[in-house]
């Protein structure tokens, strides 16, 4: 196992990879337990579309594509939020009308544009090459900027998770934690795309938080479960991926499943 790692990190792609992977895997898994809890699962999936849509335009465009993905998919993220707790149009119905149009959009902008079937394929299903040095000093920034605000605001964003109407009574300002949620998602799920792909980031948000509901029971158990499996699924799916050269991102997302499957189990056989 040591050999292994050895000789992956030997490759500067590789090493870009781990480190970027290792910070979005953290983010991913403490921000899911609190989306998880308050239903809101699919964002990850309609805002990586939106992602993918930005990021089409941007490559069409000639235009850096973080930068330009980031300020859309949060300011996606707020009219999610907005939609979902003011308008008739609730939740999972708002996630499915701006995903599917985000993905159209980006579709077409493809097919209007030559040269870009590598880039978009990336971003699709995720590739390691595609992470640069500027890719990476912004991921890092960026992935530690998300985790400070995480840990700084955890008390709030725990109130605002479990129960919203009491944390309102109290004068707490919600809707502001709800914003800051949304916000850490949408820089998340960007930051994530370059590696796992738009159709399997969602899973980084998902699959630690069920899987450590499985066998913890509190919110903090769960909460540092969830950023250990996340990271330790993370580092065997990118060994894996190395060994038998299957895509890292989906590689990643079985390792996670299996995961889920063993707690699944244990924690079965506890309420026997």
């Amino acid at each position: 196992m040591f050999r292994l790692f050895a000789e992956m990190l030997s490759y500067p792609f590789m090493q870009r990879a781990l480190i970027v992977g290792i910070l979005v895997s953290l983010c991913a898994a403490l921000l899911g337990v609190s989306l998880v809890l308050k239903r809101y699962s699919m964002i990850g999936d309609g805002l990586s579309h939106v992602g993918f849509g930005a990021l089409a335009i941007a490559t069409a465009l000639g235009w850096a594509p973080l930068a330009v993905t980031i300020p859309i998919v949060i300011l996606a993220a707020f009219l999610l939020l907005r939609m979902s707790e003011s308008s008739k149009i609730k939740g999972d119905a708002a996630i499915a009308l701006i995903s599917s149009s985000a993905l159209a959009i980006g579709v077409i902008t493809v097919s209007w544009s030559s040269g870009m079937n590598t880039d978009v394929n990336n971003y699709m299903f995720g590739s390691i090459l595609a992470m640069s040095r500027e890719d990476v000093v912004l991921s890092v920034v960026l992935s530690v900027l998300v985790l400070i605000l995480f840990l700084v605001f955890y008390t709030r964003i725990f109130a605002v998770t479990f129960d919203e109407t009491f944390s309102k009574a109290t004068g707490a300002k919600a809707e502001l934690y709800n914003m800051l949620l949304a916000f850490l998602t949408a820089v998340t799920i960007v930051l994530g795309m370059r590696m796992m792909g738009a159709l399997l980031i969602s899973s980084l948000l998902i699959f630690p938080a069920l899987t450590a509901m499985r066998v913890c029971k509190t919110f903090r158990s769960v909460i540092i479960c969830a950023a250990v499996l996340s990271v330790v699924c993370f580092l065997i799916g990118m060994g894996l991926s190395f060994v038998v050269s299957s895509p890292a991102g989906a590689t990643v997302v079985v390792v996670n499943l299996a995961a889920f499957l063993i707690f699944a189990a244990i924690g079965q056989v506890k309420k026997q």
